[in-house]
């Protein structure tokens, strides 16, 4: 999702881009990654092992990626002078917070999968000083399966739906990620950490039953459930709400509110629009 509205984003603002998915450059591969960074004024890394439940008995393919991964091309941006933009994760945090997470706040991944993405933003920071951190997270998006167009679907398909009620973030449309990084990028921001994530907050339930609005059903179908009611292997943050005083920071206004993106990614992401 992420990477075709980035190509997106960035082709349309007038930029030369090189995309290399996973069949043309294998992160992987430190020697992949130094042939593949020259001539680049800035490489974005989306590459990620993001199925968070696979990793909880796949930890080592998990990291070779979201660790290792990052780590090569780290080391490549920094040796050919390349700007590195890393993608990361909340699920980094531990998600018991009661406040929004500041860019700066200690990391304790609970999952595996958080594990290997806080080795990654490691990595980044001590292989290439010429780098930025985005953590985002709860993406959806018009390319590739999400929980919008599952909701969607799920909503025109059942009379009753039962939904997490208990776990608090943020959606995030993967176009206003990607322009929120293009702006970023433009305004040549302090390198550092920063949060794109919608801004407001809600919860899974509140999320299906904003979704069943845009698609013209009754939210009153969604029923909450708790955490332990749906059982997955890997834990989830029951709080993943991030904070944006970097982009305040550095004079940028943090992406727009999720109610708003979500009405305007209907066309997009739905088909259609109100």
């Amino acid at each position: 999702m992420l990477g075709r509205d980035l190509e997106r984003v960035f082709v349309d603002a007038g930029n030369d881009v090189t995309v290399a998915g996973r069949d043309d450059l294998d992160v992987r591969s430190l020697a992949a990654c130094h042939a593949a960074v020259p001539g680049h004024a800035l490489v974005i890394n989306a590459a990620a092992w993001t199925k968070v439940d696979a990793a909880e008995a796949h930890e080592a393919e998990a990291f070779d990626v979201n660790a290792t991964g990052a780590a090569n091309v780290a080391l490549a941006c920094a040796e050919h002078d390349a700007v590195l933009l890393h993608v990361s994760t909340d699920y980094v945090f531990a998600g018991d917070a009661t406040r929004p997470y500041p860019e700066d706040a200690p990391v304790a991944p609970r999952s595996a999968y958080g594990r290997t993405k806080a080795a990654g933003e490691w990595a980044v920071r001590a292989g290439c000083p010429r780098s930025y951190l985005v953590r985002t997270a709860w993406l959806y998006g018009e390319h590739g399966p999400n929980f919008v167009k599952t909701m969607a679907r799920l909503g025109r398909e059942r009379d009753r739906l039962t939904v997490v009620d208990d776990q608090r973030g943020q959606p995030t449309w993967t176009l206003d990620l990607a322009r929120g990084i293009r702006r970023l990028v433009d305004a040549e921001a302090p390198f550092g950490t920063y949060h794109g994530t919608s801004s407001g907050e809600t919860t899974w339930c509140g999320f299906a039953k904003a979704i069943m609005g845009e698609i013209g059903m009754s939210s009153d179908k969604v029923h909450p459930i708790t955490s332990d009611e749906f059982t997955v292997p890997a834990p989830r943050p029951a709080y993943s709400v991030l904070g944006h005083q970097a982009w305040q920071a550095a004079g940028l206004d943090p992406l727009p509110d999720w109610q708003d993106a979500l009405r305007r990614s209907a066309p997009d992401v739905l088909g259609f629009s109100r």
